[in-house]
């Protein structure tokens, strides 16, 4: 290999180390997810090689994966090496040399001598390939022993080839770049260089390639050019540059914001090796959002944030975002001007801001509506900025497409169409004002007129398409007809309506539903997926992280897949991870939270070996704060240890008691007073809420607490010299959070034990120390930007036209993070705390006055020696939650006291004799 064919690693000349990466000579063991390594060795996913074919050192591992049967790899090696089939074959190793093979390059090789000349050291630097099993399988499909498996790659090629020459021209994505460096780093605007390089510079793959730049001369001038493929590869290797080379960090603003104290003044940036840096993309696309991260965190966004979040997608390499906003207004003009749907019809249809992912989704509609034009007339155009943004830094945004999911008047204008009324979800008396959504179905001609015609309007309201379209078929609702025919019918039929619209377009599904559901047995898993041409389908593994569907599956059954990690549900507020296993599929339903976690998984977009996640994790800590300490260190590594090592595969939906308050007569709740556990199979996102009203969900504990505030513990200690530092100040903060909260769980089974025994006083005692903490939390919420109720609730309102709308898009963000949808006097929605959120002002205006209420029943019931009135807790409980979601009191939007003194305050009080600490 050339030294720019391959990843090339940093070496600065600074204090600035990057991490340690394992050499390819060591890496015997074969994985699926890019930074996977378990400490636990014996549940590693792991394919040795016998010790004799290790003796051939030059071969290289192009590609693997798991059979039905077989584990098949493909291998590449130079001419010299004397090995010929038997002893691949020796080793099980499955060498491919079918005549039809095609390698992700699409070149062509009839057998292993001519595909070893080819790759071999003299060969052209595109065919020189390295392709780790990661964990996005887009080309998974090569391996199939049918023809059309080459047919479905051959597809995929060609639409990133259609995407490359309908780019926005290189003068546009480098002005774009631009942009975004004077937005990050004003001070150096004149520091960087950009220029777009072909793939064939790139060695036949998107790349970023970092050098010194030829004119640099000292302050003023460029000394760093970054060249790439697209305005993408060239942010994100700008971020590479400040990562590795000056040690900086960038993270959401509400998560601490960016580090760049660490980068040298103009004039002084560290200089790159001679031969500069090539990095290259193992996989084409780096997606990124979730359909229901629309609602959960983008429902308020104006401009302003919305460039911020492009640049931060571009700087983290994302290159395929959800592009969502707006859709309603094309939905109106498609509804409206073709299939003569009146306004009444749609506000009946449209849920509100607040909601629209899940009205889009076919769950519910009208709820939270009606939509004013105002709303879909903005939204419009904030659609329109995004994605000309989007397209100037040369990404591949994912429009939205017909999945069926019709108003209500259909039935009166087409009478002899094909719709069905869909189940209750989730509502508390099924109301059909809400709840039970209309569904057209797909093979009905209708169909695919609908489809088509939002299709057509999309692209002539925006001018262009990526030609790749979301669309989740059955979201949470089950089919009517099991019969694999009729499932293929219905996948053919809309992605016909995709097609007929555009001729190019490519289908990216969300894969929840197979995770979601039981009615997805193989057959009807395969019937769907092989009901569009091969290749014009990409699935997306939703929650692969706990949750593969891939490996129950045959990998999709040959259709490409993304691995992804959804990690997040939404938006709770939650320390929770696996840094041992992320691919580069980021499917949260919520952002700006764990940004350790997606500062590591956007490196895997660009990464092509094993991360030493250890050493990884000390340097982010260097990165993050602008200095080595090394306490914080050891704080950092009991965490990795601790929180972000959740390897029980269990289901992870923040349940604590405070922001999650059991709805149930305490005779239910178990008064074990060990730490809460949870060892049982996975549970899907929703089960809970098909629990019966006497049941108890215990919060999720993965980790020993008592580490955790050992390492909180650390991190106070290092509070005079980090002080200073808003990412610092966040993480201290959250883990002051994550602490008190199991804690509460543990103060609450003392609650409901002294109730067991009758005894007043220990309920009492109890309670009012409950009580203290949520306001106590509240307070230590309170000193950081991040964790405030009142910029949710103020950008609702600035959204607004009237006083009017402010009221609607408030009673919108209120009820979101508190009880959805319905309920009623004294049943509450089984939707009740789902979106809950450790936000100052939400735990002293709601969570706390909410506990207080159940304590006092608690009491009252003792007192009055009769048995706990569950159905008056309930009432007032609601009534309580009503009155919230309807008031208009303000919330600070800034934040106010003092992060260290208080957490360090909290842990005597709290924590230190819980956890035999020391005084601090």
């Amino acid at each position: 290999q050339s030294k720019k064919a391959r990843i090339t690693e940093p070496r600065p000349k600074s204090h600035y180390a990057p991490p340690a990466q394992h050499s390819a000579e060591n890496d015997t063991a074969l994985h699926f997810k890019s930074s996977k390594q378990s400490r636990n060795k014996e549940t590693r996913e792991t394919h040795a090689f016998p010790p004799p074919l290790h003796q051939f050192n030059a071969f290289l591992t192009i590609f693997c994966l798991a059979g039905n049967r077989r584990f098949f790899c493909l291998f590449l090696f130079p001419a010299s090496a004397d090995l010929n089939d038997s002893q691949l074959s020796s080793h099980n190793v499955n060498f491919l040399r079918t005549p039809d093979l095609l390698l992700p390059s699409l070149t062509p090789f009839p057998s292993l001598q001519s595909f070893a000349m080819a790759t071999s050291p003299s060969s052209p630097p595109p065919l020189r390939l390295l392709l780790p099993a990661i964990s996005v399988l887009l080309l998974s499909c090569i391996f199939s022993s049918s023809e059309s498996a080459t047919v479905g790659v051959g597809s995929i090629s060609r639409l990133l080839e259609t995407q490359d020459r309908e780019r926005a021209p290189p003068s546009v994505q480098v002005a774009a770049a631009r942009g975004v460096l004077r937005r990050l780093l004003p001070s150096h605007s004149s520091s960087f260089d950009f220029r777009i390089v072909s793939k064939e510079q790139c060695g036949g793959e998107s790349c970023f390639i970092i050098s010194n730049h030829p004119n640099s001369a000292g302050p003023g001038t460029p000394e760093i050019l970054i060249s790439g493929a697209t305005g993408v590869e060239m942010v994100a290797g700008l971020h590479w540059y400040l990562k590795n080379w000056c040690g900086a960090h960038l993270s959401w603003a509400k998560t601490g914001g960016d580090q760049l104290n660490s980068v040298p003044q103009p004039g002084y940036l560290p200089r790159v090796q001679d031969d500069g840096v090539l990095v290259q993309r193992p996989v084409p696309w780096n997606y990124y959002q979730n359909a229901v991260s629309s609602s959960y965190t983008f429902a308020w966004w104006d401009w302003k944030r919305w460039e911020k979040e492009i640049d931060w997608m571009a700087l983290h390499g994302i290159n395929l975002p959800l592009a969502f906003t707006g859709q309603e207004a094309i939905w109106q003009k498609v509804f409206q001007q073709k299939f003569n749907i009146t306004k009444a019809g749609l506000d009946d249809f449209f849920g509100g801001p607040a909601f629209l992912a899940w009205s889009r989704m076919a769950n519910l509609h009208g709820w939270g509506g009606p939509l004013p034009q105002s709303w879909l007339d903005q939204q419009l155009v904030m659609q329109k900025k995004i994605l000309e943004r989007m397209y100037e830094l040369g990404m591949t945004p994912v429009l939205p497409a017909f999945s069926g999911n019709v108003p209500a008047a259909f039935i009166d204008l087409f009478p002899s169409a094909k719709i069905m009324r869909l189940g209750n979800w989730f509502s508390v008396e099924s109301n059909p004002k809400w709840c039970c959504t209309y569904l057209l179905d797909a093979t009905d001609p209708l169909f695919v007129e609908i489809g088509r015609a939002f299709i057509e309007e999309q692209i002539e309201v925006y001018g262009r398409t990526s030609h790749i379209y979301n669309c989740d078929n059955f979201d949470e609702n089950t089919p009517p007809v099991d019969d694999p025919e009729y499932i293929s019918s219905l996948g053919a039929a809309t992605f016909k309506g995709m097609q007929s619209g555009d001729s190019d377009a490519v289908w990216l599904m969300q894969g929840w539903l197979f995770a979601y559901d039981p009615f997805w047995k193989p057959p009807q898993m395969k019937a769907l997926l092989h009901s569009v041409p091969l290749g014009r389908l990409v699935v997306l593994d939703l929650y692969a992280e706990v949750k593969p569907i891939w490996s129950i599956s045959e990998q999709f059954y040959g259709v490409p897949y993304i691995w992804c990690m959804l990690h997040n549900f939404a938006g709770n507020v939650e320390m929770y991870g696996l840094l041992d296993s992320v691919g580069v599929g980021m499917s949260m339903e919520g952002i700006e939270q764990n940004p350790i976690v997606y500062d590591l998984m956007s490196e895997m977009a660009f990464q092509h070996k094993k991360v030493d996640v250890k050493a990884w994790i000390d340097l982010y800590s260097t990165r993050r704060y602008g200095k080595s300490v090394p306490l914080v260190q050891d704080a950092w590594n009991i965490l990795y240890h601790t929180v972000y090592n959740c390897t029980d595969g269990a289901y992870d939906k923040n349940r604590d008691v405070i922001v999650a308050f059991p709805d149930v007569d305490p005779s239910f709740i178990s008064t074990s007073l060990e730490s809460y556990q949870n060892n049982d199979k996975p549970t899907l996102r929703r089960s809970i809420l098909q629990q019966d009203s006497g049941s108890y969900e215990r919060p999720h504990i993965w980790y020993s607490p008592s580490e955790v505030i050992s390492a909180l513990e650390l991190f106070i200690r290092c509070g005079d010299e980090l002080s200073g530092s808003n990412t610092y100040r966040y993480d201290l903060v959250d883990l002051t959070r994550q602490a008190l909260a199991k804690y509460a769980n543990e103060l609450f089974l003392k609650i409901t034990k002294s109730y067991e025994l009758k005894d007043f006083n220990g309920v009492a005692l109890h309670s009012r120390k409950f009580v203290g903490l949520v306001e106590d939390l509240d307070s230590l919420l309170s000193c950081h930007e991040g964790f405030l109720l009142g910029p949710w609730l103020e950008d609702a309102k600035q959204l607004a036209m009237d006083e009017e709308q402010a009221k609607q898009f408030e009673w919108n963000a209120r009820t979101q993070i508190t009880m959805w949808y319905d309920n009623t006097d004294y049943e509450a929605s089984l939707l009740r705390d789902y979106g809950n959120k450790y936000w100052s002002g939400l735990l002293r205006d709601y969570y706390g006055p909410r506990a207080a209420i159940y304590f006092k029943y608690l009491l009252e019931s003792l007192e009055n020696e009769h048995s706990f009135r569950l159905k008056d807790w309930r009432r007032e409980w609601i009534k309580l939650t009503n009155e919230w979601q309807n008031s208009r009191g303000k919330f600070p939007v800034g934040s106010n006291g003092d992060a260290v003194y208080l957490s360090r305050r909290l842990y005597e009080k709290y924590l230190k004799n819980h956890s035999g600490g020391v005084a601090l």
